[in-house]
C-alpha cells in the first residue's frame, strides 16, 4: 500500500529532498540524535530501540525543547499491528487547588515548583525497551551518554531558541531554588551560539543511572531521592512516593477515516482527538485546488470547532465526562460540518501557548515503525533543576485549570490535558507510517495539514512539510506565514479572519515523516523550520 504523490519540486519546496532507504530510517530535528538512532540500528537494534536511543540523545543536543524530567507517548508498529503508550506523569499527591488558591494562585504558575509533574519519559524508554526492544538499555543511551560526556556542538535553530530562554529565565527567575538552572544551561562564559560546545557530566551520570538500573533508580531509586531532597527544601510538592507510584499506561489508539485512510492517534489525555475531529469534519467537504481560499477557511473553521470540544472534554481519562467516539462519529462530524459557513465564526475565547517538545520517526528493515513525541513543555519547562542531576524538571502542570468545575481542573493524581501528540497514518489494516508536527497547540493543526497534503493533494513526504502552513491562535485571529499567498490572505481577511502574517517560522511546528511504500522502501522528510535530518541507512 502506498500513497500516490511524485517526486517533482513544489514552487514552496526547501533544499531538501525525500530521502530513500530500505534498512533504516529515523527522522528527527536535530542531525546529532538522529546519528544516535541510527547507529543502534546498525548495531543490530530494531525501530524501537532507534527511537529510545534518538529520544534519549534529544535531552542532551535539544534541552530547549524536552528533558529527562518531561513527558512522552509513542505509537508503535510492531507484530503486525499498533500499540499506543501514554507516558504522562500525574501531579503530585500534595497539589491541590486548596493550596494553590492558599498561594494566591488564580491560574497555574509557568516556573517554579507548582507545575511539576511526575516526568514520565524515562519510564517511557523502559517500558519500550522491556516490551519491544532487542539491545539493553545501557547500549542503546550510549550515544546520548557520550554527549552529554564530551559535548556536542550547537546548531543553529538550537543556539537560537537556547539564547531565548535565556534571556527569558534571566529576568523571570530568581533565589536558590533556579540557581542549578544557571549553572547547568546558562554556566559561566557559555554564549549559546552555533558551533558552541556544551557538556554536562550530571545528564551523563543520570542517563547511565537509568540505562543500568531500567529507570529504577529515577523512580525509586537514589535520582528519587535527590528529587525528593531538593523538591521538599524548597517547598513543593513532588515527592519520591510520587515517583515510585507511576508506571506508564499502554493503552488503545484512536483513528478515524479520512478519504479511505486511517488517522490514528493516542486517546485523552492528549489532543489527539482534536486532530481526528477536524479530519472527521472537514472528509465530508471536496476540496478544490490546494492554494485556494475554500481551503484554508475550512480547515480553520474545522479547526476551531475541534479545538472547542477538546477543551471541554480532553483530561485525564480517569475524568473523562463526554464518550470521546461520538466526537468522532460521522454523525457528528455532519453535525459540526453544518456549522461552518461561509465566513469565520468566533468561538468561545480560549487562546493557545507556547510550546516545547521534539518529535522523532523511526523505521527498520523488518517492518517496524515507531511514532515517539517527548516535552518538558515551554522550553526547558519550570526552570528547576535538581542539582547534581542535569535533570530540569517539565512544568506540564500550568495545563491545569483553577477552576474546580473545569474539566480539567487541578487534582492530585490526576493527569492533565497534554499537547504532545504521535501520528500514524494505515490504510486497509497495513501500516504507511509515523508522523508528527510538534509545537504546544499547533500540533493538531500541524498533523491536520500534514495529512491533508499528503492525502488530498498527493504531495510527496518533502512537500508535506515545506507547504506553507496557517495557526488558529484564538477567537478569529489566525497567524500565517510569509509564504502565504497574498491572494489566500485577502480573501480570508474577507470572510472575516483576522489574519497576521507571522515574522517567522518559529511557531508553526517541526515536523517529522517516514512513510513505508508497498515495495518496503522507506521515504522520509524533515521539517524545514528546525535543524532536523533523516538518517537512513
Amino acid at each position: 500500500m502506498t500513497l500516490q504523490y511524485d517526486d517533482l519540486q513544489y514552487p514552496f519546496a526547501s533544499r531538501r529532498t525525500t530521502v530513500y532507504a530500505q534498512r533504516g530510517m529515523v527522522a528527527t530535528s536535530q542531525p546529532l540524535a538522529a546519528q544516535a538512532g541510527l547507529a543502534v540500528l546498525r548495531q543490530g537494534g530494531n525501530a524501537v530501540d532507534a527511537a529510545i536511543a534518538t529520544a534519549a540523545a534529544l535531552t542532551v543536543v535539544e534541552p530547549t525543547s524536552n528533558g529527562i524530567g518531561g513527558d512522552a507517548f509513542a505509537l508503535v508498529w510492531f507484530g503486525g499491528e499498533l500499540h499506543g503508550l501514554n507516558a504522562s506523569g500525574p501531579a503530585p499527591q500534595a497539589l491541590t487547588l486548596d493550596e494553590m488558591r492558599r498561594r494566591g494562585h488564580r491560574a497555574m504558575p509557568r516556573f517554579g515548583l507548582e507545575p511539576i509533574t511526575v516526568p514520565g519519559a524515562p519510564a517511557a524508554w523502559a517500558a519500550l525497551a522491556r516490551r519491544f526492544g532487542r539491545l539493553p538499555l545501557t547500549t542503546v543511551l550510549a550515544p546520548a551518554i557520550a554527549y552529554a560526556e564530551e559535548g556536542f556542538p550547537l546548531t543553529p535553530v538550537l543556539a537560537k531558541n537556547w539564547a531565548n530562554a535565556i534571556r527569558v529565565y534571566t529576568r523571570a527567575l530568581a533565589g536558590d531554588l533556579f540557581r542549578p538552572w544557571f549553572r547547568t544551561f546558562a554556566p559561566e562564559g557559555f554564549q549559546p551560539k552555533p558551533g558552541a560546545v556544551w557538556k554536562s557530566p550530571n545528564h551523563a551520570r543520570t542517563l547511565r543511572a537509568i540505562a543500568e538500573s531500567a529507570a529504577e533508580s529515577f523512580y525509586r531509586g537514589e535520582l528519587a531521592d535527590a528529587i525528593d531532597a531538593f523538591v521538599r527544601a524548597h517547598g513543593g510538592y513532588l515527592r519520591k512516593s510520587d515517583l515510585s507510584a507511576f508506571e506508564p499506561e499502554w493503552v488503545r489508539p484512536l483513528s478515524v477515516k479520512y478519504r479511505g485512510y486511517d488517522v490514528w492517534e493516542l486517546p485523552p489525555n492528549g489532543q489527539g482527538l482534536v486532530a481526528l475531529e477536524a479530519l472527521n469534519i472537514l472528509s465530508g467537504f471536496d476540496f478544490p485546488a490546494y492554494e485556494h481560499p475554500d481551503r484554508y477557511h475550512r480547515q480553520i473553521e474545522a479547526m476551531k470547532l475541534a479545538f472547542e470540544d477538546g477543551r471541554k472534554t480532553i483530561t485525564d481519562p480517569r475524568f473523562l465526562q463526554t464518550d470521546i467516539h461520538t466526537l468522532l462519529s460521522p454523525e457528528y462530524g455532519a453535525k459540526r460540518r453544518a456549522d461552518i459557513g461561509a465566513t469565520a465564526r468566533c468561538p468561545h475565547p480560549d487562546g493557545s501557548h507556547q510550546g516545547g517538545t521534539v518529535y522523532l520517526a523511526t523505521a527498520d528493515g523488518e517492518g517496524n515503525m515507531v511514532s515517539f513525541i517527548q516535552s518538558n513543555y515551554m522550553g526547558f519547562g519550570s526552570g528547576v533543576v535538581i542539582p547534581g542531576t542535569g535533570i530540569a524538571m517539565q512544568n506540564r502542570g500550568h495545563t491545569f485549570s483553577l477552576h474546580p468545575d473545569h474539566i480539567n481542573a487541578l487534582a492530585p493524581g490526576k493527569r492533565t490535558y497534554h499537547t504532545i501528540i504521535p501520528g500514524f497514518l494505515s490504510k486497509d489494516g497495513q501500516p504507511l507510517g509515523p508522523f508528527g508536527v510538534m509545537g504546544g497547540f499547533m500540533q493538531p493543526q500541524g498533523h491536520v495539514q500534514v495529512i491533508m497534503n499528503a492525502v488530498d493533494f498527493h504531495l510527496n513526504p518533502q512537500a508535506c512539510l515545506d507547504a506553507p502552513r496557517w495557526q488558529w491562535m484564538e477567537q478569529n485571529v489566525v497567524e500565517v506565514e510569509r509564504t502565504v499567498p497574498e491572494h489566500i490572505v485577502s480573501a480570508l481577511a474577507r470572510r472575516g479572519h483576522d489574519v497576521r502574517v507571522a515574522a517567522d517560522s518559529g511557531g508553526f511546528g517541526r515536523g517529522q515523516i517516514i512513510w513505508r511504500r508497498g515495495d518496503g522502501v522507506l521515504a522520509g522528510a524533515t521539517e524545514p523550520r528546525t535543524d532536523g535530518t533523516v538518517a537512513a541507512w
